[in-house]
């Protein structure tokens, strides 16, 4: 018996404020325990699927189910469904000061699983295990104002990690990261496929994307899908690439790789 997706999106549309097109009739599948790559050039409508399916938006047209379960505005004004998606599903925003806002980084990490009514040692023991599987027990009491952005990145990840949900959404995660820092995200997202997380990644970074992903969705600077696949047909098809604007990252080396 095939499991219940863990998204369905049935001919989905956004538009901001009604007029700016950011998405068009996206039709996409996502199951348990897949890491899916959404890629595509800036602004052609990645970062706005994510936030759809973290339920911040809704469509203009068309409809996204979580859990066999439809995502709407309606549903998520239920206290009960709103607690299981919410402790299910994470976003992880491309911005880390947008998402950042407690006083210190215990206080970020320890903000999710409060919130899911845990006791005070359930909660200091997800907070102690996020900093330490993070490397950042020694950020516990600064600011996540005054860190740097890799630090950011690896605060906002722990406060992810604290929730322990079964799908991460990582909005364009690589941005200002060094290539240590890199090369740590790399082996933190793989470590979450080995939990059998489900793990959906926005990124127009060709070389990150072929490192972990099972499946890749491209989106056209059109805001629409233009094609599904593996990685190494998808990474290879260079017509495709230079069609969405991506053909300029990497393409040369990836084609490499991927034969």
């Amino acid at each position: 018996m095939t499991s219940t997706p863990v998204f369905e999106v049935r001919n989905v549309s956004f538009a901001y404020d009604n007029s700016q097109a950011a998405l068009e009739h996206v039709d996409l599948t996502v199951r348990s325990g897949e890491s899916l790559v959404i890629l595509g050039a800036n602004g052609s409508g990645k970062s706005t699927l994510l936030k759809l399916l973290d339920g911040l938006y809704f469509p203009t047209e068309g409809e996204i189910a979580a859990f066999g379960e439809p995502l709407t505005e309606s549903n998520l004004r239920d206290d009960a469904f709103n607690f299981a998606f919410r402790r299910r599903v994470g976003l992880v925003f491309q911005d880390s000061d947008v998402q950042l806002f407690c006083p210190s980084v215990m206080d970020e990490v320890a903000f999710a699983p409060l919130q899911l009514g845990l006791s005070h040692d359930e909660v200091g023991q997800r907070v102690d295990e996020a900093l330490q599987a993070l490397r950042i027990e020694k950020l516990r009491d600064r600011a996540p104002h005054r860190l740097s952005g890799g630090e950011k990145r690896r605060v906002a990840l722990a406060s992810l990690l604290s929730l322990n949900p079964d799908v991460w959404l990582l909005d364009e995660p690589t941005i200002g990261l060094d290539p240590r820092s890199l090369a740590w995200l790399v082996d933190f997202i793989l470590q979450l496929r080995q939990q059998n997380k489900t793990v959906i990644t926005a990124t127009h970074d060709l070389a990150f994307a072929q490192k972990f992903a099972t499946g890749i969705h491209v989106f056209d600077e059109n805001h629409r899908l233009a094609a599904s696949g593996k990685p190494g047909e998808i990474l290879a098809d260079h017509e495709l690439l230079h069609r969405c604007n991506l053909s300029h990252f990497h393409v040369t080396h990836e084609a490499s790789i991927c034969h």
